[in-house]
C-alpha cells in the first residue's frame, strides 16, 4: 500500500511504501514454496524412485516435474558481478522485501535461459542489475495502447471493444519498439537532441509479460502457461513525435535508444499466478503521478496473449508491454513533461522498482549494440 500526501507540483501525490504489498507477496512466495514441497512429497509417494515400480512414461514425467520444480528460476536477473563478469542468476532477496532492485546477491544460472539450464549453488555479488534479457535473447517488443479503462478516459478515447492491430485510431493500438530501446532498471534515459525539440516527453509504467514457450492460436484459458514471468517497464514516449510528426506511426515517438527500461528482474508465474491484481505506479522525483491496479486492464494478460497468438507464433523472448494506467503527463491539467535531470521510478507489486534518470544529451547517443 502506498501512503500519500499532497504536493504543489501539478496534482502529484508524494509516496512512501507502507509494506502491505510486500507482506502479501511474501505470503505468496511462502505459499508457492509450500506447494512445491508438498508436490515433491506427493510425487515421491505416488511415483517412487524405482523405475520398475511404475510405468516408464509416468516415471519420466514425474522426474521431469521434480527437476523443473527444483531448478527453475524464481526471480531471474541479469547482472554485472563484482568479479567483472555478466551472469544470469536467481536473485536472493533480503528478508522482508519482494523488490528485486534490493538484491545484492544471486545464484548463478548455467545454460540457456530458454533452453536447458540450471540454477547452481554458486552465489555471486551483484554490482549492477542489467536489463533482464540480453539483446540476443529478445525476439520482439510488442506494446499495447489504451489498455486501461481510466487511461482511455483521460485520453478522451472510447473504451475499446475489440483488439484491432495497426489501426491506431480504434480499439487496441499495437505498436512496436525496437530492441535497442530496451535498457536496464537503473540506466539513464538518454534524450537525443531530436527528441529535445518541442514538448511532450512522457512516462508510462507498464506490466511487461515475457513469453517463455512458443505459442500459436492459444486459448485464453491456457495462455498464461506460456509466460516465463513478469517485469515492470517504462514506455518512454515523446507525444509530438508520436502524434504530430510521426504520420500516425507511434513508434517514431517511442523507439529512441534506451526508451524502454525494464526489470529489475523477471518474476516467475509461480510467484505471480494472477497478473491481474497487482499495484502499479510511477513516481516522478519522489512524487506519485500514476497509481492503479492491473485489474483495470481492458484486455488482461491472458486475453492479450490469446489474441496476439492468433495466426502469429509468439516465441520465447518476446516481450509484451501491456499498456499504461491513468496519470500520464499528457493527460494531466496542466500537462507535465519530463525534464533533464528528472528521476522516474516505475513499480510493480511483487516485482520491484526501476529507477531511471532523464539525461538530455548534447550529441549522438552511444550505440546500444
Amino acid at each position: 500500500m502506498w501512503k500519500t500526501s499532497t504536493s504543489n507540483r501539478g496534482s502529484y501525490q508524494k509516496v512512501g511504501y507502507a509494506g502491505r504489498s510486500d507482506d502479501r507477496n511474501i505470503l505468496r512466495a511462502l505459499s508457492s514454496q509450500l506447494l512445491t514441497f508438498f508436490t515433491l512429497k506427493t510425487l515421491l509417494i505416488y511415483f517412487p524412485c524405482y523405475p520398475e515400480q511404475c510405468p516408464h512414461s509416468l516415471y519420466v514425467t514425474s522426474l521431469s516435474i521434480v527437476l523443473q520444480l527444483t531448478t527453475s528460476s524464481q526471480r531471474l536477473v541479469r547482472f554485472l558481478a563484482k568479479d567483472g563478469r555478466t551472469y544470469y542468476g536467481d536473485a536472493i532477496l533480503p528478508h522482508g522485501t519482494t523488490d528485486i532492485a534490493k538484491a545484492t546477491q544471486a545464484k548463478i544460472i548455467r545454460g540457456e535461459i530458454f533452453g536447458k539450464h540450471d540454477v547452481t549453488d554458486q552465489v555471486a555479488d551483484i554490482r549492477k542489475l542489467l536489463a533482464p534479457l540480453a539483446f540476443e535473447d529478445v525476439k520482439t517488443v510488442r506494446c499495447l495502447g489504451l489498455n486501461y479503462e481510466q487511461h482511455a478516459k483521460e485520453s478522451n478515447m472510447p473504451i475499446p471493444k475489440f483488439p484491432i492491430l495497426f489501426i491506431l485510431t480504434s480499439s487496441i493500438a499495437k505498436k512496436y519498439k525496437p530492441i535497442t530501446s530496451l535498457s536496464g532498471p537503473t540506466d539513464p534515459i538518454p534524450i537525443h537532441p531530436l527528441a529535445q525539440l518541442g514538448t511532450g516527453l512522457d512516462y508510462e509504467c507498464e506490466l511487461v509479460a515475457i513469453i517463455g514457450r512458443p505459442c500459436s492460436n492459444v486459448p485464453e484459458s491456457s495462455a498464461l502457461s506460456h509466460v516465463l514471468g513478469y517485469a515492470i517497464g517504462n514506455d518512454v514516449s515523446h507525444r509530438d513525435w508520436q502524434l504530430k510528426h510521426g504520420g500516425g506511426q507511434w513508434s517514431l515517438g517511442k523507439g529512441f535508444d534506451a526508451w524502454a527500461p525494464y526489470g529489475p528482474g523477471i518474476v516467475s508465474t509461480s510467484l505471480i499466478p494472477d497478473p491481474q491484481n497487482l499495484e502499479i505506479s510511477t513516481r516522478l522525483n519522489g512524487e506519485t503521478v500514476q497509481r492503479s491496479n492491473t485489474r483495470d486492464m481492458i484486455f488482461g494478460v491472458a486475453k492479450t496473449i490469446a489474441f496476439l497468438s492468433q495466426g502469429t507464433t509468439l516465441l520465447p523472448g518476446d516481450l509484451i508491454f501491456t499498456g499504461t494506467p491513468q496519470g500520464v503527463g499528457m493527460g494531466r491539467n496542466p500537462q507535465v513533461w519530463l525534464r533533464d535531470g528528472d528521476v522516474v521510478e516505475v513499480a510493480l507489486e511483487g516485482v520491484g522498482v526501476c529507477r531511471n534518470r532523464v539525461e538530455f544529451t548534447k550529441g549522438e547517443t552511444k550505440s546500444m549494440l
